[in-house]
C-alpha cells in the first residue's frame, strides 16, 4: 500500500479548504470500495485522503411522495437497494442498485462515489439520468446544482473543480402514468460490470407517450441519452412498429467501442434488443 496522509475535516468548509490546498493527489474518502483499491494497486497517486464521514448532513435520507427522494453523498448502496420508496416508487433504480457488484460491496459502496467515479458503464448512473436526478455540488464559492445529465465530461471526468464536493443527489417524484425499466446485459449474472445497460423512464396519458427518456450505459464515453429515439416517442401512441423503430434509432445513436468483453458491433445490437424490452417494460408498468 502507498503512504498517504489522513485527514478528517468536521465541515464542508474544511474539507473543501484541504482539497484546495493539497493538489490534485488529495482524494474524497466516502465508501472508498475503489479509491483503497487504487491505491493497493498503485492504481491512482494518491498523497492525502480527505475522510467526509464526520461532516454532518451526508447521511440523510428523506423520501417524499410530492418532491421525491433526496439522499446524501454517504448514502449505500445497499442503503436505498432496501429502502421501501425507492423499490417501489423507482424500480429502476432498485435494479440497477441489485445488479450492482456483491451485497459485501453494496453495503460499503455509496451511489454518489459511484457516480463521482463516471465510468460509462456504472450501474447507477442510467436510470439516476433517465429519472432526470439533479446533482448538488459544494464548491468554495457556495452551493451549485446541475442536471446529472450535465455533470460528465467524459471516462472518468466529470465538471468537478478543485475544493468541490458532491454532497448529495435529489430524484424527482415520478408523475402518475409514468414506467420505468432497467436493463442490464454482462457476460454472466454476478459482480459483473455491464456490456451494455439500458434504462427508459416514460409517461403517458392513455394511449400517448407524453414524454419519454432513454438512457444508454457502457455504449459511449459518459452514459448517453438517445434524444431521436425519445423524439421519436413523444407525443405518439406507442405500438410494436414504434418500438422497433425507437429501438434501431438508439443504435444509431450510441457510440460503443470494441475490447475485452465485447465488440463495438455487438453492444450496438443488444442496445437496439434491451432498448425494445426497456420500452415494453416501461409501458407495462405505466398502466
Amino acid at each position: 500500500m502507498r503512504r498517504f496522509a489522513y485527514h478528517e475535516p468536521l465541515t464542508l468548509e474544511e474539507a473543501s479548504r484541504l482539497l484546495v490546498e493539497l493538489g490534485d493527489k488529495a482524494h474524497v474518502l466516502a465508501g472508498g470500495t475503489d479509491l483503497f483499491v487504487e491505491i493497493r494497486e498503485r492504481l491512482r497517486d494518491v498523497s492525502d485522503v480527505v475522510n467526509i464521514k464526520k461532516i454532518p448532513g451526508m447521511t440523510d435520507i428523506t423520501w417524499d411522495p410530492s418532491t421525491g427522494l433526496t439522499f446524501g453523498a454517504l448514502i449505500t448502496a445497499r442503503q436505498l437497494e432496501i429502502l421501501p420508496g425507492v423499490q417501489q416508487t423507482y424500480p429502476n433504480f432498485a435494479e440497477a442498485l441489485r445488479l450492482l457488484a456483491s451485497i459485501q460491496v453494496r453495503n460499503r459502496a455509496t451511489v454518489v462515489g459511484n457516480i463521482c467515479r463516471a465510468s460509462p458503464s456504472a450501474d447507477t448512473i442510467p436510470p439516476l439520468l433517465a429519472d432526470g436526478a439533479i446533482i448538488h455540488i459544494y464548491t468554495p464559492k457556495g452551493m451549485r446544482r446541475m442536471p446529472l445529465a450535465e455533470f460528465f465530461t467524459g471516462p472518468g471526468r466529470t465538471r468537478l473543480e478543485r475544493g468541490d464536493i458532491v454532497t448529495g443527489i435529489v430524484l424527482p417524484a415520478p408523475v402518475p402514468g409514468s414506467g420505468r425499466s432497467y436493463l442490464k446485459h454482462g457476460r454472466r449474472k454476478a459482480m459483473e460490470l455491464a456490456t451494455v445497460g439500458v434504462a427508459v423512464s416514460l409517461e403517458r396519458d392513455g394511449d400517448l407517450c407524453t414524454d419519454a427518456r432513454i438512457a444508454l450505459g457502457a455504449v459511449g464515453p459518459t452514459v448517453l441519452r438517445a434524444p431521436g429515439a425519445e423524439a421519436l416517442l413523444k407525443g405518439a401512441r406507442i405500438t410494436d412498429a414504434l418500438i422497433a423503430q425507437a429501438g434501431a434509432q438508439a443504435m444509431a445513436e450510441c457510440t460503443p467501442i470494441s475490447n475485452v468483453r465485447a465488440s463495438a458491433d455487438y453492444r450496438r445490437n443488444m442496445v437496439g434488443v434491451l432498448t425494445r424490452r426497456a420500452l415494453r417494460q416501461a409501458m407495462e408498468a405505466s398502466q
